[in-house]
């Protein structure tokens, strides 16, 4: 059995968490050092001051000792609770001092001293202070070094996590203003203070936002140029192709006449598509909300298609949309499906989500890795690839979901999911106005949907 990988949780991988790890590290080894010598040098200079007062006083017991006089309080020859180490070293002739408990000169009750042992007459003479303040002291410093270690460690750790909390708020907008540009709003800004001074000192958080600024303005100005002249090349194609569509008709009947006009047709279509795809593209259609039976829709539109589609409809729904760019969606998935897929196409309207499917080769691998693209066919087809762009762009317009996808057993499928109609009041009437009117005659669903299996 395979076993599985641990995975941290996704809030370990942010900058706020990583500098509050890396600045407690720090702060907690640069305390521990410095508690550490600091520890080490006062404990040093305390053990050192008790052992000369100790050995003074042994050099006093010393001299009462040899005159004979009696010694004073805290001596005495291998007095009682005199550590064994001291001992052996005071009887081989050797003086050394030790901190070991002791009974207290005055009141009798062992505590901590420092001991000092020498020589004498082959026995140990010895002499003890206390070193209860000294061991006190020592015990507040630690405590002492501990306490400001804890605060110095959450003052530091609080004022990096502000300074941090500064530049990935930075950040984050920056990350905020990429994915409005990736959305569409080329307008977004991220509009950083240290980029509106030029003199001013920037850092590398400015350095992006300003680069990010930069390149959305640059990305804007090169996509309304487009933008422009698409709009401007089908607006001038528009005047030729209306007198030529009327030329046309005074040509004599034969076969030469019926492909010219079919071929105007399609540079109309062409055209009609590209002045379309430059609203998308500018976001400047309209939306007329009204509520309607998707069932009823989807069959008008099936119906102006003249195409043999099969309908099946599931649950009943209401959706809230314009039922214009409905159709014009609808058309364009039914019509694209009969020209690049294989029959039987099935149109299936179940809720409010309405799925389009054939039964042909399904859709091309760059399309369903990265949804249509204008202008781009497979194969030896000849379509220009702008129906299920328009498609696509006409459902977001209308805040619907168009997905494309394999059919379980073979074929296209086309999911468009659209937001459901809830009534709250019962006593309303379907508020759909001209909901009977079928699709408009003269608009192609899918005028540009020729070529290569589903490549549009």
């Amino acid at each position: 059995m395979r076993r599985r990988r641990f995975r941290s949780p996704s809030w370990t991988a942010s900058l706020t968490w990583k500098s509050a790890v890396f600045l407690t590290a720090m702060c907690c080894t640069l305390a521990a050092l410095l508690g550490f010598l600091v520890h080490t040098a006062v404990t040093r200079q305390v053990v050192e001051q008790a052992r000369e007062k100790t050995l003074s006083k042994l050099e006093a017991v010393t001299d009462a000792y040899e005159a004979g006089e009696p010694l004073p309080p805290g001596s005495g020859v291998d007095p009682p609770g005199l550590p064994g180490s001291l001992r052996a070293l005071a009887a081989g002739g050797e003086r050394g001092t030790l901190v070991a408990d002791a009974p207290h000169p005055r009141h009798g009750r062992p505590g901590p001293a420092m001991w000092a042992a020498g020589p004498a007459g082959g026995r140990a003479l010895a002499a003890w202070t206390d070193y209860g303040h000294s061991a006190r002291t020592i015990a507040g410093l630690d405590r002492a070094i501990i306490g400001s270690s804890l605060l110095a460690i959450a003052a530091t750790l609080l004022a990096g996590l502000f300074a941090v909390g500064r530049v990935t708020r930075r950040l984050h907008q920056s990350a905020r203003v990429a994915r409005r540009i990736s959305a569409g709003d080329l307008d977004a800004r991220v509009a950083d203070p240290r980029t509106a001074r030029p003199v001013r000192a920037q850092d590398e958080v400015a350095i992006v936002a300003g680069a990010l600024d930069t390149m959305a303005s640059t990305l804007q100005r090169k996509l309304q140029t487009e933008q422009r002249f698409t709009a401007d090349v089908a607006h001038e194609l528009r005047t030729p192709l209306t007198g030529l569509t009327a030329a046309t008709e005074l040509l004599p009947p034969g076969r030469p006449t019926e492909l010219v006009r079919d071929r105007v047709r399609a540079m109309r279509a062409l055209t009609e598509d590209l002045l379309e795809i430059s609203r998308l593209d500018a976001r400047t259609e309209q939306v007329d909300l009204a509520v309607h039976d998707l069932g009823p829709v989807a069959e008008r539109v099936v119906r102006a298609s003249g195409a043999p589609t099969e309908v099946r409809l599931g649950r009943a729904a209401r959706v809230e949309t314009d039922r214009r760019q409905l159709e014009r969606v609808i058309g364009n998935l039914v019509a694209n499906a009969h020209r690049h897929g294989a029959p039987p196409v099935v149109l299936e309207a179940d809720g409010p989500v309405v799925s389009v499917r054939d039964h042909g080769p399904g859709f091309p691998a760059y399309l369903l890795e990265g949804g249509p693209q204008r202008f781009r066919t497979e194969g030896a087809g000849k379509g220009h690839g702008l129906g299920l762009t328009i498609a696509l762009g006409q459902a977001e317009v209308i805040g619907a979901r168009l997905e494309f996808a394999e059919a379980p057993d073979g074929g296209a499928l086309a999911r468009l999911t659209l937001p459901e109609y809830v009534a709250f009041d019962d006593g309303d009437g379907d508020g759909n106005p001209g909901g009977d009117r079928g699709p408009d005659g003269g608009d192609d669903p899918d005028g540009s949907t020729r070529g290569s299996p589903h490549g549009s």
